[in-house]
């Protein structure tokens, strides 16, 4: 008997969809309203936004936003037309490539139209079926997704663990001496959970014992790390041994639009070869304007980047100083680790946005662990000291009522049970 395709996505809505009823609105899919920045309202409240993505303070920097304005009015939203190997290239897209390689030290680089949708087609242009692919286990979706493109052999080191690396090299290499193919190892410049950055210095220094070729997901640390800002690979003194690296606009340039790196010939590959880029529609002219534009103060206003790390700073020692376990970050990503169920953390993020005026983004099973708890907040360049210190004393208040058992008790009376997760 065939069984109605809808039927498990009726009675089975996901690990995250069978919340939708006492979620949706409020701890996902919120709605924040007003001019992007580090207070916004929400629920008719000005809450401190610890939620995006803006780190240099670009999304509502008055240049940017006149620049921005100004494209529009020259271009609209719809030019060019066309995929760029038709009728939709023009030579703003080529000025942004150029500018783009040089900033992260690259020979050349290529234009995607979204981070995620690019990633995915890089990983299945750069393989093929008798190539393998070793990548981290904590690795951001996209990269997940493209690897699952892969009619190839793939295996899964340990997060961030060099010896689990070195053993699965070694699984791929004698594999690939059977099938005849290649070795492309995948990591991130920052795991943007968890705020580590990538061992790439590591990871290179394996090129002496094996053959394999690296790409870096470097969404976070573009903008964030290095001394000009061209991310972790510069950070950690090997942006050069780095064979393809991307980055995504939709972070520091607080924009949409995502770029790859590299030597040229394997640019002119990718470009030919990119089906998400091939057969969409070229990235509209007033983006590309507008990166060129957030490019440009990236580096030529390197106090963007020293304000986000005093806040980064002030923020990540004080919850330290407080006793809070926010893990081993080196970067700007803030994750706090807390215990407690999923309806426990809805009572607790709910307390710290009506009752302290703090929005940030939780994080939870089957993202993390059952029982863990992870509130993840993005300091920003527009943060204040005290937006910190207001946030900080939120915390100290709710780590009282979380061990004391008050959020439990309003879970209780609140939340209902779809699920294990109490």
């Amino acid at each position: 008997m065939v069984k109605d395709l809808f039927e498990r996505i009726q009675n089975n809505k996901g690990p995250l969809g069978k919340w939708a009823s006492q979620a949706e609105g409020y701890y996902v899919f919120p709605k924040l309203d007003g001019p992007l920045s580090n207070r916004m309202m929400f629920h008719g409240n000005e809450v401190i936004n610890w939620s995006i993505n803006d780190y240099l303070g670009l999304a509502n920097h008055p240049e940017v936003r006149q620049v921005d304005a100004d494209a529009a009015a020259e271009f609209g939203a719809a030019h060019p037309m066309g995929a760029r190997m038709m009728s939709g290239h023009t030579t703003l897209h080529e000025q942004l490539q150029d500018e783009l390689a040089a900033f992260v030290q690259k020979e050349a680089a290529y234009l995607l139209n979204f981070g995620y949708q690019g990633m995915v087609s890089v990983i299945d242009a750069l393989v093929t079926k008798n190539d393998i692919i070793v990548y981290d286990v904590d690795s951001h979706a996209c990269i997940i997704d493209g690897v699952r493109l892969h009619m190839g052999k793939r295996f899964t080191y340990k997060h961030n663990d060099i010896e689990s690396i070195e053993k699965n090299l070694g699984r791929a290499t004698k594999m690939a001496e059977e099938t005849g193919g290649g070795i492309l190892l995948i990591t991130e410049g920052v795991f943007g959970m968890r705020g580590q950055q990538g061992k790439l210095k590591e990871i290179v220094a394996l090129k002496e014992k094996y053959n394999f070729r690296l790409l870096v997901d470097d969404a976070h640390g573009f903008g964030t790390l290095g001394k000009t800002g061209a991310g972790a690979g510069e950070e950690q003194g090997i942006q050069d041994q780095i064979d393809v690296y991307f980055s995504t606009f939709a972070k520091s340039m607080a924009s949409i639009g995502a770029f790859i790196a590299a030597d040229k010939d394997i640019i002119d590959f990718l470009k030919y070869n990119l089906r998400s880029q091939m057969f969409a529609k070229a990235l509209p002219s007033l983006l590309v304007k507008g990166a060129l534009k957030r490019l440009d103060l990236l580096r030529s206003n390197p106090g963007l980047k020293d304000k986000l790390w005093e806040n980064v700073d002030a923020l990540q020692n004080g919850l330290k100083s407080r006793g809070f376990n926010i893990g081993d970050t080196n970067t700007c990503v803030t994750p706090v680790y807390l215990e407690g169920s999923v309806p426990v953390a809805m009572m607790l993020v709910n307390d710290l946005r009506e009752n302290y005026k703090i929005f940030l983004s939780i994080v939870i099973y089957p993202v993390i662990p059952k029982g863990i708890i992870l509130l993840r907040m993005i300091p920003t360049a527009t943060h204040t000291m005290e937006d910190i210190e207001q946030t900080l004393a939120a915390f100290e208040a709710i780590r009282e009522k979380l061990e004391n058992g008050t959020y439990a008790k309003l879970a209780e009376i609140h939340t209902v049970d779809v699920s294990d997760e109490r």
